[in-house]
């Protein structure tokens, strides 16, 4: 399994160099999609969607809080404490599963799209969502597997908080 994961890694992680704008492109995802996120849950808690954005804030701090106890009881290296591939950020030499970063965007992202009032923005978040892991995958900062450990953890943390919430009546499940 490891080796699968190494192995995607470098094909994603082989393009780098190859295009300044892609380059660009993988950055700007890896490093600043959260912040995005972030400005997106503001205008929703100012345009009437005070709701969408709670919960997605709930559940990104679940997503994360979850990560932490991963990271107590599992490490996995980033890649380039493998020496594996080109890294075009600076990221300190710690655990890289699940990715916090990831794990926050697709939280909010996978909210958005459980909801019926955001589920047309949910759809485009998930995608920028899945994007941002791809650049960090891509940058040289993550493994394939980190990312889709994030994905996975953002789902187990919007379904905790979509049971919290159970009663209200916009919700899908």
């Amino acid at each position: 399994m490891e080796s699968l994961n190494q192995n995607i890694f470098l094909i994603i992680n082989s393009y780098v160099g190859e295009s300044v704008v892609n380059d660009f492109i993988m950055i700007s995802l890896a490093k600043y999609t959260p912040y995005i996120f972030i400005i997106l849950l503001v205008y929703l808690w100012f345009f009437h969607k005070k709701n969408e954005a709670l919960y997605s804030t709930y559940s990104a701090i679940l997503g994360v809080a979850i990560n932490f106890f991963i990271g107590l009881f599992y490490f996995h290296p980033r890649p380039f404490m493998d020496n594996l591939g080109s890294s075009l950020l600076f990221h300190t030499a710690e655990n890289s599963f699940p990715s916090d970063h990831t794990t926050f965007v697709f939280s909010i992202s996978l909210m958005l799209l459980s909801l019926k009032s955001t589920r047309n923005l949910g759809i485009l978040m998930t995608l920028w969502a899945f994007l941002s892991g791809v650049g960090r995958v891509y940058c040289g900062v993550h493994y394939p597997f980190d990312i889709l450990g994030s994905f996975v953890v953002a789902f187990i943390s919007v379904i905790i908080v979509l049971n919290l919430v159970k009663g209200e009546k916009k919700l899908l499940f």
